[in-house]
């Protein structure tokens, strides 16, 4: 699918940040659909891979701190508007938007679906931390009670969203770049 894209930006390249933007808000919206399905084999008790995590993982590798951090901040309020806004999604999506954004993953870290995989298993285990911690703040609940579920949900999260990440990642790092290869030398 992508390789037909691909010849469409070549040969009308006007259209080539229109095109861009649509692939970029598509992704998006896929990952929002897909964020509350369950399907079989997709699920680890009751967990379901963080999508758009995942997707601000695929974002932040090769942008600024502030690029990544502010997809978070978008997603999460998003993601917010699409469950409780509270604890927010969008601290701990921004959070592991700059972070990735800072591991400068071009210079420490080959791309491949190892270091993707890892990449993601870690900043889901970041995601979930920060959703505790609000949980901590808000009261309510024993903290023992936190912390136990935090590990259990923390360790789901992050196992099903790195085996996951290649799906998300690959398609749309091959896009960005293919379209980062057409822009016209300036």
């Amino acid at each position: 699918m992508i390789q037909p894209l691909d010849n469409f930006i070549t040969q009308y390249p006007a259209l080539r940040p229109y095109v861009n933007w649509g692939v970029t808000v598509g992704s998006v919206l896929l990952c929002l659909l897909i964020l509350p399905t369950r399907l079989p084999g997709m699920e680890l008790a009751g967990i379901s891979p963080n999508w758009l995590l995942i997707w601000v993982v695929a974002w932040s590798i090769k942008r600024t701190v502030w690029q990544g951090a502010i997809a978070g901040v978008v997603l999460g309020f998003l993601q917010d508007a699409m469950t409780a806004p509270f604890p927010t999604h969008a601290l701990s999506l921004a959070i592991v938007g700059a972070l990735t954004a800072r591991l400068q993953k071009q210079r420490y870290v080959q791309e491949d679906f190892i270091s993707v995989a890892l990449i993601v298993f870690g900043m889901a285990v970041v995601a979930e931390t920060v959703t505790a911690l609000q949980f901590s703040f808000q009261g309510g609940r024993s903290l023992l009670e936190i912390w136990t579920y935090h590990q259990f949900v923390a360790l789901s999260s992050a196992i099903l969203s790195s085996l996951w990440a290649p799906v998300v990642y690959f398609p749309l790092n091959h896009w960005w770049e293919s379209i980062e290869q057409s822009e016209p030398m300036g």
